[in-house]
C-alpha cells in the first residue's frame, strides 16, 4: 500500500518552480515508458500464440519463437518495473509507516525514494558491464548478439534512476528530500568504513545484512525488491570478493525463466475476465442457485473466488471482479461491512493454490517442480479450505431472515447457467490445454486471452476498447513489480547459498523432531510469518529453493509441500495487521480496515483448520497426480 503524503510546510518559490519542472518532465516521460511496455505485452501474446498455432495446428514449430519471447520478456520486466516505480506500485510494507505522524510519514517516503535511488545507482554500472559482456554471446536460433536482451537491464535501471530523482525533487518539503539523501549516504559511508571489521565477522554478516538490514528497510517502507537488492549488494561487496556484476547476473537469471512469461499474460487475462463480464456471469449463476439460502451469498463469494481464481491468476483481479458484483446485494440483506471484507480476504488466502495461480507458476520456476503437477494438485486444497470457511458461514448466518428474498425458478437458474457456461468453461479449457499437451503452462494463457476476447465480443457483447490500453499498462506494472522482486530475491538466495547458510538450514530442518510432520508444521508456521512480512512471491522465491530439497530428503512429496507452504503464506498475506492482501481487499471493497479486524479472526481460524487437514492428509494434494 502506498500513502500519498501532503505537508503543511509552505514551499519556497524556487522549490515550487523546480517541482513544477520535475512534474512536467515526469508527465512527458510517462508515455515514453508506458506505451512500449504495453506494446511488449501485446507482442508476447502474439509471439507465443503464433508458436502454439504453428506447432499444434500446422505441425511446423517456429524455432525462434521462445527465443524472441525471452528477449522481449526481459525488456517487459524492466520497463514494467519502471512503470511500477513511477506509479508507486512496487510491493512494500507500510503497516508501521502508516502509524507514524504525517511529518514522519513524509520523511520515510523520502527515505524510500533515496534508498531506491541508491539501489539503481549501485547497479547501473554493473548492469552496463553485464550487457557489454553479452555482446560476445550469440543466440542459437535468431543468431543475434545476446546484448539486445541484456541491454534491458542498464536501460531499466537508468530510467528508474531518473524516476527516483524526479520523485525526490517533487517532495513537498525539500528538507525531507535532503535529509533522506543525507541519511542514506551516511549509512552507506558507515558500512564502507566498517568493511575491514565486517570481513572478520563471518556468517554474523548474514544477521547484519539479511535480518537487520532487510528488516529495517522493509519496515520503513522501502519497496521489497529494493530492500533485497540493497542487502545483497552490500553483503557481497563488503564481506566477499564477488564482483558487482554477479548481483546483476543473478537478477537476470531470476527474471529470465521462460515459465515466468505466464505472469503478465495471466494478469492481463484476469483483467479481461472482469472487463468482458465473464466474472459477472459466473457470480450471477451461483447467486441464482444459492441466493435464497441462509448465508447464501457468502457461499457464492467463496465459490466465485474459487472459479475466478481458476482463470485470472491474480488475487487483486479476483477480488475486483467479484466484490463489486456481490457486496451491494449482501449489504441489502444486512451483512456487516466488516464481515464482508473479512470473508473476501479469507477467500483470497483460500484460493492461492487454484491454477493458474501466479504463486504456483513462480514456485515451479524457482524449484523445478512440474507446473502440470502443481496445477493438478492445487484444486483440492482450495476446496478443503472453502469447506471450512463455509462451515463458519453456516454457523454465523444460521438465523438470517430471508423472508423478503425471492427464490429463483428453475428456468431462471437454467438461463443463468447458459449465460455463465462460456465463462465457467474457461478454467477447464486452460487446464485441459496444459494436460493434453496443446500448450505449455506459459503458452496456455494466450489461449485463455483469445478465448476471453472472443467471448467478450461475440457472446457477452461487452468489450470496451478504451480500457485495453490502461489494462496493458497495469499488466506491465504489476508484472514488473513481481519480476523485479523475483530477480532481487534470486540474488539474495544465491548469496545465502554461497555463505553456507542453506547447508546449515538443511541440517537444522532435518534434525527437527517429528520427522516429515514436524518439518511441515515448522514450515507452515514460518511461511505464515514470512507471508505477512515479505508478501507471498518474495517469500516463495527466497526460501523455496532452500527448503524444497530438504522436503524431498525428509520424505515429503514436493507437490504436497508446495500446497502447504502456499496456503500458509496465503494466511499470512491476508491476515492483519501486516498482511498486505488484507489491505488490498479493503481498498477494493472501499471498507475501512478497522471494520474487518474482529470478524476476520474467525475466518483465519477456519483457514488454519483447513491447513492442518491439508498437512495431515497428503492425498488431498497428490491424490490426483496419477
Amino acid at each position: 500500500m502506498h500513502v500519498d503524503i501532503a505537508t503543511e510546510t509552505p514551499a519556497l518559490p524556487a522549490a515550487s518552480a523546480k517541482r513544477a519542472w520535475a512534474r512536467t518532465l515526469d508527465t512527458a516521460l510517462g508515455p515514453l515508458i508506458e506505451i512500449p511496455a504495453a506494446l511488449l505485452v501485446v507482442a508476447e501474446v502474439v509471439v507465443l500464440l503464433a508458436g502454439v498455432v504453428s506447432r499444434y495446428v500446422f505441425h511446423s514449430p517456429i524455432v525462434w519463437s521462445d527465443e524472441l519471447a525471452s528477449i522481449l520478456f526481459l525488456w517487459l520486466a524492466m520497463l514494467g518495473s519502471v512503470v511500477a516505480y513511477r506509479r508507486a506500485e512496487h510491493m512494500r510494507m507500510t503497516a508501521l509507516v502508516s502509524m507514524a505522524s504525517i511529518k514522519t510519514q513524509a520523511f520515510l517516503e523520502a527515505v524510500a525514494l533515496a534508498a531506491g535511488l541508491a539501489f539503481v545507482l549501485m547497479l547501473l554500472h554493473p548492469a552496463y558491464e553485464f550487457a557489454a559482456e553479452e555482446v560476445f554471446v550469440q543466440t542459437p536460433a535468431l543468431e543475434i548478439t545476446n546484448a539486445w536482451r541484456a541491454a534491458a537491464l542498464p536501460v531499466g535501471f537508468a530510467l528508474m534512476l531518473v524516476v527516483a530523482a524526479l520523485r525526490l525533487i517533487e517532495c513537498a518539503d525539500w528538507r525531507h528530500a535532503v535529509g533522506a539523501v543525507a541519511v542514506t549516504g551516511l549509512v552507506i559511508v558507515a558500512l564502507m568504513l566498517a568493511e575491514p571489521l565486517l570481513r572478520t565477522l563471518g556468517n554474523w554478516n548474514l544477521l547484519i545484512f539479511f535480518v537487520l538490514g532487510v528488516g529495517a528497510l522493509v519496515f520503513t517502507g522501502v519497496p521489497i525488491a529494493f530492500a533485497f537488492g540493497l542487502a545483497t549488494f552490500g553483503y557481497l561487496m563488503l564481506t566477499t570478493r564477488a564482483p558487482a556484476m554477479v548481483v546483476v547476473g543473478r537478477m537476470d537469471e531470476g527474471m529470465s525463466h521462460l515459465i515466468l512469461l505466464a505472469v503478465p499474460l495471466f494478469v492481463f487475462l484476469g483483467l479481461l475476465i472482469e472487463m468482458t463480464g465473464m466474472a459477472k456471469a459466473m457470480v450471477g449463476f451461483l447467486a441464482s442457485m444459492l441466493g435464497h439460502v441462509r448465508g447464501g451469498l457468502h457461499y457464492v463469494l467463496v465459490g466465485a473466488m474459487y472459479l475466478v481464481s481458476g482463470i485470472s491468476g491474480s488475487k487483486a483481479a479476483d477480488m475486483a471482479a467479484v466484490a463489486p458484483v456481490l457486496f451491494p446485494e449482501m449489504k441489502k440483506r444486512g451483512a456487516k461491512e466488516g464481515d464482508l471484507v473479512a470473508l473476501l480476504a479469507a477467500t483470497g488466502a483460500q484460493t492461492e493454490t487454484i491454477p493458474p495461480s501466479l504463486v504456483l507458476i513462480t514456485i515451479g520456476s524457482v524449484t523445478g517442480v512440474s507446473i502440470t503437477a502443481l496445477f493438478t494438485g492445487g484444486l483440492m486444497p482450495g476446496i478443503v479450505l472453502g469447506i471450512t470457511l463455509c462451515a463458519l458461514v453456516w454457523w454465523r448466518y444460521r438465523g438470517e431472515d430471508l423472508r423478503h428474498v425471492k427464490r429463483a425458478t428453475k428456468g431462471e437458474v437454467a438461463k443463468a447457467f447458459v449465460i455463465a457456461f462460456p465463462a465457467i468453461a474457461l478454467p477447464f479449457v486452460i487446464r485441459a490445454a496444459v494436460v493434453e499437451g496443446v500448450a505449455t503452462a506459459t503458452e496456455v494463457s494466450t489461449i485463455g486471452i483469445v478465448y476471453a476476447i472472443l467471448a467478450g465480443l461475440l457472446i457477452y457483447r461487452q468489450f470496451d476498447w478504451r480500457r485495453v490500453y490502461p489494462m496493458l499498462v497495469s499488466t506491465a506494472s504489476l508484472s514488473g513489480a513481481i519480476l523485479l522482486i523475483i530477480g532481487a530475491a534470486t540474488g539474495m538466495a544465491w548469496a545465502l547459498t554461497q555463505s553456507g547458510f542453506s547447508q546449515s538450514l538443511a541440517v537444522m530442518m532435518k534434525s527437527l523432531p517429528g520427522g516429515a510432520l514436524g518439518f511441515l508444521v515448522v514450515s507452515a508456521v514460518a511461511f505464515v510469518i514470512l507471508g505477512s512480512v515479505l508478501e507471498g512471491i518474495p517469500a516463495i522465491v527466497l526460501f523455496g529453493p532452500l527448503l524444497f530439497p530438504i522436503a524431498r530428503q525428509v520424505g515429503v512429496h514436493e507437490v504436497h509441500y508446495a500446497m502447504v507452504v502456499i496456503l500458509a503464506m496465503g494466511v499470512g498475506l491476508f491476515a492483519p495487521p501486516f498482511g498486505v492482501g488484507y489491505y488490498a481487499a479493503c481498498a477494493i471493497s472501499r471498507i475501512h480496515p478497522d471494520a474487518g479486524i474482529k470478524p476476520i479472526v474467525g475466518y483465519m481460524t477456519a483457514l488454519l483448520v483447513g491447513l492442518v487437514v491439508v498437512i495431515l492428509v497428503p492425498w488431498i494434494s497428490i491424490g490426483f497426480l496419477g
